[in-house]
């Protein structure tokens, strides 16, 4: 990875997008070469999860099927019985290039500028995994609600995409909606079950105000944790990765592991984390 510190920081006019829009996207930051070793890498992060998790516990939630690994919970696309993983949480352990892309300044760099901090810890981290024809959609929502029960700091929270694939309308990308980060946590849906309440109710943000964000891979999307956000499902023949860090002020624990993690040259800190 890229090791050229303060290169990298926020610009003003980043900064805006971020408080005015909720999100602001950095086209092509990682090269080819990094984006093929990442995505392999990405591959055997699946056979290892699946592997850890043999024996895990597995249960399923409105119809939709989780196993618990040793330290990662594996969601898989929408059916009781499915075996092809959707989603990875987290997953940074299981592979050192992940592990070392936690500290990547060009991501550590903005990422002090959005939060208003000298240093950075992760809270989570997830692969996002839509195969061609088969990846599901996700509907619209906030991150926020999901981790109020967590923090007491969620406004400073955000994430980080990284596309792995060019991403596009076809393929499912990413959907934000420009401006909903100004109201906080919106309200979920009540329709009886288990997740609807964090997905966001539709009657309170304006769908019309979303905003592709069609991106060449290697590219960067930061987004706030109150962008209300989602995607449609992958009708290409073309896979759509992607993975999302997101980060915290130094020295807090992380969400779903043990220990701290704090990320950046000089200051980082595993107490606690997970052995590759």
């Amino acid at each position: 990875m890229q090791n050229d510190p303060r290169r990298h920081d926020l610009t003003p006019e980043e900064l805006r997008a971020y408080r005015e829009d909720g999100f602001f996207i950095r086209e092509a930051v990682f090269t080819p070469a990094e984006l093929d070793a990442m995505r392999t890498a990405g591959e055997e992060v699946v056979e290892r999860a699946q592997s850890a998790s043999a024996g895990g516990r597995d249960y399923r939630i409105d119809g939709n099927r989780y196993v618990e690994g040793q330290a990662e919970t594996i969601q898989y696309e929408h059916d009781e019985s499915a075996s092809t993983v959707r989603v990875i949480e987290p997953f940074h352990h299981l592979h050192p290039i992940f592990d070392q892309l936690v500290d990547d300044p060009r991501i550590v760099d903005p990422m002090c500028g959005v939060i208003g901090s000298e240093g950075v810890a992760l809270w989570t981290d997830k692969i996002n995994l839509k195969r061609p024809r088969e990846g599901s959609g996700f509907r619209w929502h906030q991150d926020s609600p999901y981790w109020t029960h967590a923090s007491d700091d969620v406004d400073r929270l955000p994430n980080v995409m990284v596309v792995l694939d060019d991403a596009d309308e076809e393929n499912g990308c990413f959907r934000v909606v420009r401006g909903s980060h100004k109201q906080g946590c919106l309200p979920g849906i009540q329709d009886g079950t288990t997740l609807g309440v964090l997905f966001t109710d539709p009657a309170h943000f304006d769908e019309s105000d979303q905003v592709l964000a069609i991106a060449p891979a290697g590219s960067l999307v930061f987004f706030s944790p109150h962008s209300v956000h989602g995607s449609q499902p992958n009708r290409s023949d073309r896979p759509r990765r992607a993975m999302v860090l997101t980060y915290q002020p130094a020295d807090r624990p992380m969400f779903k592991a043990a220990g701290t993690r704090n990320a950046g040259a000089g200051t980082r800190d595993t107490r606690g984390s997970a052995a590759l």
